[in-house]
């Protein structure tokens, strides 16, 4: 009876479930160059995930994480509308019920729409097929929404990850993108001015940067503009997640011609 239960409790703690989990983070670099990861790089790398451009050109890629709506989004979209900047949103089943029009929005203006799961749970705790209806819902409703009709990026909920998680998004046919910038700017009570937000991204900045922003921050909202001037005039350009898929995915005399 004592080995059955032993044998019971192992197969528990072995199994996908229960694997330990991972938190995306790596210690920020202020010298213009991509932050080590350590070994969270060749762990994503294995399943087609990213967190830079790895190209060394002068391009950033803003993303940001929609969980729910504060009244910022549309201002944001303005800007991005009248800079031409291209950006990928990801948004949760929350977000996509209470701020449909948004979402409409989004798409029609070019922008993609990620998924960023249907309730926000901790994927590691999760089981795979739970994990299947997560992202289900969130592409469903974006499909039924708009005319997007495929999603392949991925952002876990928290930044949570493991192994197994990676696989399984894979098989799903989702990519994960993570991020090399970022920077405290969800806590709605305690926005700090538009000077901020600008100077946490600018001190960060380097070649190949996916940005990750919370629309739920005013900070954000105001320093967008002022942003993306910024790094026009270091001789930035601004590429969709799609951009940096194709550089990932294909070699690159291809990407070249």
């Amino acid at each position: 009876m004592t080995k059955y239960i032993f044998m019971v409790v192992l197969f528990f703690l072995c199994s996908p479930i229960f694997a330990s989990a991972e938190g995306w983070g790596f210690e920020k670099d202020k010298n213009g160059n991509t932050p080590d990861v350590g070994r969270y790089g060749p762990m994503i790398d294995e399943h087609d995930g990213f967190f830079v451009d790895q190209s060394g050109e002068k391009v950033v890629y803003f993303t940001f994480d929609n969980g729910y709506e504060q009244g910022y989004t549309d201002e944001v979209l303005n800007v991005l509308k009248e800079q031409q900047v291209p950006a990928t949103f990801f948004v949760t089943g929350h977000y996509i019920n209470s701020a449909p029009d948004l979402v409409k929005r989004m798409v029609k203006e070019g922008h993609i729409i990620g998924n960023h799961s249907w309730s926000h749970p901790d994927f590691t705790k999760i089981s795979k097929s739970k994990m299947k209806q997560e992202l289900d819902q969130v592409q469903t409703a974006v499909e039924d929404l708009t005319d997007q009709k495929a999603m392949t990026f991925l952002r876990p909920p928290r930044g949570t990850f493991n192994t197994n998680t990676l696989e399984w998004a894979r098989e799903l046919g989702y990519i994960h993108a993570f991020w090399s910038i970022a920077f405290v700017d969800w806590e709605t009570n305690h926005q700090k001015g538009w000077e901020y937000a600008f100077n946490n991204v600018m001190e960060q900045i380097h070649p190949g940067a996916v940005i990750l922003l919370h629309t739920v921050s005013e900070d954000n909202a105001e320093a967008l503009d002022n942003l993306i001037n910024e790094l026009r005039m270091r001789g930035y350009q601004f590429g969709s997640l799609n951009d940096l898929l194709v550089k990932k995915l294909l070699p690159f005399p291809i990407v070249s011609l």
